[in-house]
């Protein structure tokens, strides 16, 4: 972590895009093509590489006041000026003023952290993989496609929170609320909620699959 990013408070370009929240340790690619994010990677590829990422509200076209820096690790410029890069969720932080707003956000930024635990995580941690692992199953017997956790899951609870929201796609808001959240125990009991509606759910349609199945054999 560069010396700059331990400062408490600082100067952070910032990108919001819509529907899409970035969680620390976590990648994210990107394709820019408009001019002024073209402008603003530039003068980002000539500093620290850092860059705040803000989702965009998909319902009221609001940009959510916490996200989470990314910083650059790839890049490649093809002759018209577009950049495909690849970059990495850092820190969070939260958005105390808009500097400017033209030709891109600049904001004066805080780094956020979650409260140092103050009970042991690791049994809420060990049942979010086990309801992980049940929505994976039931996911591929629905699905009747090989699915599977990776090897490299996370094992310490507050990266595995991250993980965890990081992979709730389609449902951003909910995302979001995640990423806000400074308390990993508080973010793994609400991710074990949502993961246990999600097995109940596949769980109920794998019965009815298996009920019609059945009754198509007979």
């Amino acid at each position: 972590m560069s010396s700059s990013s331990n400062i408490a408070v600082r100067e952070l370009p910032l990108f919001p895009i819509k529907e899409l929240v970035l969680f620390p340790s976590r990648p994210l690619p990107l394709h820019i093509f408009e001019f002024r994010y073209r402008m603003m990677m530039n003068t980002i590829l000539q500093s620290d590489r850092r860059f705040g990422v803000l989702m965009v509200d998909p319902v009221k076209g609001s940009i959510a006041n916490v996200g989470c820096c990314a910083e650059i690790v790839h890049y490649q410029r093809y002759p018209d000026d577009r950049m495909k890069m690849v970059t990495l969720g850092q820190q969070r932080f939260r958005v105390l003023e808009y500097i400017r707003e033209k030709p891109y956000y600049v904001g004066l930024v805080e780094w956020i952290e979650d409260e140092p635990p103050s009970q042991d995580l690791r049994t809420a941690a060990t049942e979010v993989e086990q309801l992980l692992q049940d929505v994976v199953r039931l996911s591929a017997k629905l699905t009747e496609q090989p699915i599977e956790l990776p090897d490299d899951l996370p094992e310490l609870p507050l990266e595995l929170s991250y993980w965890v929201a990081y992979n709730l796609r389609s449902v951003p808001l909910e995302q979001q609320a995640l990423l806000e959240i400074q308390d990993t125990a508080a973010r793994l009991e609400r991710e074990a909620e949502i993961l246990t509606s999600t097995r109940n759910h596949l769980a109920a349609r794998t019965v009815l699959k298996d009920t019609l199945n059945q009754n198509y054999r007979g």
